[in-house]
C-alpha cells in the first residue's frame, strides 16, 4: 500500500533538478514525491497484473489531518494559521488512518485503486474510492510501453509472485 496526499495533483517530476538544490520549496517537492508515489502504485499495478500476480498494489492518503506535519516546517505566523487550520478544518489523524487502513485489508478494495477522504475536496470522511491525477495514469501507461520488465526487475517480481 502506497501512501501519498492530495497534493500530488500539484506534483511534477522536476528531472533537472531532482533534490531542489537549484530552487528548493518544501511544498513544491513535498508534492513532487507524492505524484511519485502514486507513478510507483499505478505502475506496480500494472507489471503485477501483466505477471498474473495476485499481489495487490493500493493507494491510499489521510486527507488533512491533524498531524505535526503543518506546524513542524512553517514559523512565526504561518506556524500560528497553520495550526488553527489543523484545529478548526482538520479530522485526527485517526480518521485519516482509515483510508490506509481500508486500502490495506478491505476485501473489496481494488489492486489499482486510490482510496482518500469522502467529504470536503477530499480532505476528511471515511474512505472511499478517489482519483488520481490524470496526467499520473497517463503517465505509468505510457512508461509502461517504453520501461520493460528486466533483469532485477524481472528476479523482483519472480519473487513477489513465485513465478
Amino acid at each position: 500500500m502506497t501512501v501519498s496526499s492530495t497534493l500530488h495533483k500539484r506534483g511534477a517530476i522536476h528531472f533537472d533538478d531532482l533534490t531542489g538544490q537549484q530552487a528548493y520549496s518544501p511544498t513544491k517537492y513535498y508534492a513532487q514525491s507524492k505524484f511519485a508515489n502514486v507513478l510507483f502504485g499505478l505502475e506496480l499495478d500494472r507489471r503485477l497484473r501483466a505477471v498474473g500476480s495476485p499481489v495487490r498494489s493500493l493507494l491510499a492518503h489521510p486527507g488533512y489531518s491533524e498531524t505535526n506535519l503543518q506546524t513542524s516546517g512553517p514559523t512565526g505566523m504561518a506556524k500560528q494559521i497553520m495550526r488553527l487550520g489543523n484545529k478548526i478544518l482538520a479530522q485526527s489523524a485517526q480518521m485519516g488512518a482509515l483510508n490506509q487502513l481500508y486500502a490495506a485489508v478491505a476485501p473489496d478494495a481494488q489492486s489499482g485503486g486510490f482510496y482518500g477522504p469522502s467529504r470536503l475536496a477530499e480532505s476528511r470522511g471515511y474512505p472511499t474510492e478517489v482519483q488520481p491525477i490524470a496526467s499520473a495514469r497517463g503517465r505509468g501507461h505510457r512508461q509502461a510501453s517504453v520501461v520493460p520488465v528486466r533483469g532485477a526487475d524481472r528476479s523482483h517480481m519472480e519473487a513477489l509472485t513465485g513465478r
